[in-house]
């Protein structure tokens, strides 16, 4: 039976919202889930029904469900299409339908970064190149070295609108970077064991990085002279992009079904070293696509496939003036939705530390989020199940005087080594020592951490796993399993609870460009955690 999502406008009424329910079971459907985040419904119809929800007063959108994906990708193709020739002849760009917007909020409500295998199955089912076939150019591409990448190669190209040149410049860069780095992520998984790699989840990454190598080798041998060669390559950027969006959920499902051939060492090594190669390439291309589309005559920051906020303090993905606190405040509210929906209780936080609004410094909007919203799901279910639900969890940001660093060692979070990553992961440069930086701390009177996990919450291990959960994924006895949850994502679980893998993602983002995270636990009372982010200073 076909199901609709039916989204009402921002503005609509309680009356036109029960007007619009009334209309859609006259026409014979069957209300299903209600959307909190969003005016919205669920209706099912019986096969050959005819609906007309569209033509209801403060109706804005019905969407087919279970096509959401299709509709994204389709609008994805129509904008990329929009771009041919942007900077010769100046077209206003559409903007993406409310569609979209519909799913991403019913998609991340459900399960935050809620991954899907819509973007890739199309190559999912290649197989495997031969040497032969495609030349093999990944084992010379990978003994080359990756490039020590830092904030400043991100920002260097000047704020947007790009001159042309300082377009091509950009382009030129972010080429010089990416088949080296896909080189040494396929090497890697060819160095896995042969039945690891065989596994059909870990094949299709395999693939995919194949492909997205391959369509970035025919650009090595030319140089991007012309604005018409920066339009394509800025295509093939976007592709790659959404090849490799859930790279990190299928790899975690598949060594989850593998668990019997490689060690949980093994698992926790490439994993972290996978998450923070893919965290720079990643980064590198999605910049360059939000230059180049804030680039554009007639600038429509909803037409880039990639965050491309039009506001003067974005350099493409960069914030040069991010507000910790702002970032703070959205996530919690966010955090705050999920942990009402599961507990009912709605959890309070104060955020304190001298002037906490006035805080600004250059980073990543997209990579702070993350980071806080993870933090904030472990303080917020730690405080709601330990029965404090009264005690608000207090977020205190304190940033770096610039001064400080002159007169005093570089500070530097002093984490034990089993909780930081013992190899050097895609090469991790650090910033500008005199960039002051931000340290925010996150406390909770959730009853802290026993001792006994404390030491393992870094870890991907999956050894609490039974034979008896072989069928699954992500359920089951792995509730608490890093692993295990990563995967459980990927099978569209909701609950807030087994997001083990945050603690170490997170840490991974933070440490990408110099920070850190270090965690103290006092059992029985609370946690406190720190946040140590370091920015790239004043940018003019």
């Amino acid at each position: 039976m076909p199901s609709y999502i039916v989204t009402l406008k921002d503005d609509a009424t309680p009356e036109q919202i029960a007007a619009a329910k009334k209309q859609a079971k006259e026409q014979g459907g069957t209300i299903g889930h209600e959307y909190d985040l969003l005016k919205g419904f669920q209706v099912t119809y019986k096969e050959d029904s005819v609906q007309t929800l569209n033509s209801i007063d403060g109706v804005k959108d019905v969407e087919l469900d279970g096509e959401a994906f299709a509709i994204r990708n389709a609008q994805y193709a129509a904008d990329m299409k929009c771009i041919l020739n942007p900077l010769r002849l100046p077209k206003p760009l559409k903007a993406p339908s409310s569609s979209i917007l519909t799913f991403a909020l019913r998609r991340t409500y459900s399960s935050y970064h809620h991954p899907s295998d819509a973007s890739v199955s199309h190559r999912q089912q290649r197989p495997h190149r031969s040497r032969a076939e495609d030349g093999d150019d990944a084992p010379a591409l990978a003994r080359q070295p990756i490039h020590l990448l830092s904030l400043a190669d991100l920002v260097k190209h000047g704020r947007p609108p790009l001159s042309a040149e300082a377009l091509l410049s950009s382009a030129r860069f972010t080429l010089s970077l990416l088949p080296i780095r896909l080189a040494h992520r396929i090497q890697a998984l060819r160095n896995l064991p042969y039945i690891v790699v065989s596994n059909p989840n870990i094949s299709k990454i395999y693939n995919n990085y194949q492909h997205s190598l391959s369509t970035l080798l025919p650009w090595q041998g030319r140089t991007i002279s012309n604005l018409e060669d920066e339009i394509r390559f800025t295509e093939v950027l976007a592709e790659l992009v959404q090849t490799h969006t859930d790279t990190i959920p299928i790899l975690a499902r598949g060594f989850l079904e593998c668990r019997k051939y490689i060690s949980a060492t093994e698992v926790t090594r490439f994993l972290d070293e996978h998450l923070r190669a893919r965290i720079g390439t990643r980064l590198v291309a999605e910049q360059h696509i939000a230059l180049h589309f804030s680039s554009t005559p007639h600038f429509d920051p909803g037409a880039s496939p990639t965050p491309c906020p039009e506001n003067p303090s974005y350099i493409g993905v960069i914030d040069t003036a991010l507000r910790p606190a702002a970032t703070v405040n959205s996530c919690g509210e966010f955090v705050a939705d999920i942990c009402e929906l599961n507990y009912g209780v709605r959890p309070r936080w104060v955020v304190d530390g001298g002037d906490p609004d006035a805080t600004t410094f250059a980073f990543v909007p997209m990579h702070l989020e993350y980071i806080v919203t993870e933090l904030l799901k472990n303080a917020f279910r730690a405080t709601v199940e330990n029965g404090m639900n009264r005690e608000p969890v207090v977020i205190t940001i304190a940033p770096e005087p610039p001064a400080s660093r002159t007169n005093r060692p570089d500070a530097q979070l002093s984490l034990p080594a089993e909780s930081r990553g013992a190899f050097s992961a895609d090469a991790i440069a650090p910033l500008d020592d005199n960039a002051p930086g931000v340290t925010i701390r996150i406390r909770d009177r959730g009853g802290g951490i026993n001792p006994d996990v404390l030491p393992h919450v870094w870890g991907y291990s999956f050894t609490t796993f039974s034979d008896a959960d072989d069928d699954m994924p992500g359920g089951g006895g792995g509730g608490d399993d890093a692993l295990g949850a990563i995967s459980a994502v990927n099978s569209g679980s909701s609950s807030i609870a087994g997001l083990g893998y945050g603690l170490p993602l997170s840490r991974a983002y933070a440490e990408y460009f110099g920070g850190g995270i270090e965690v103290q636990s006092l059992y029985g009372w609370g946690t406190d955690v720190y946040l140590r982010l370091k920015g790239v200073g004043k940018i003019e």
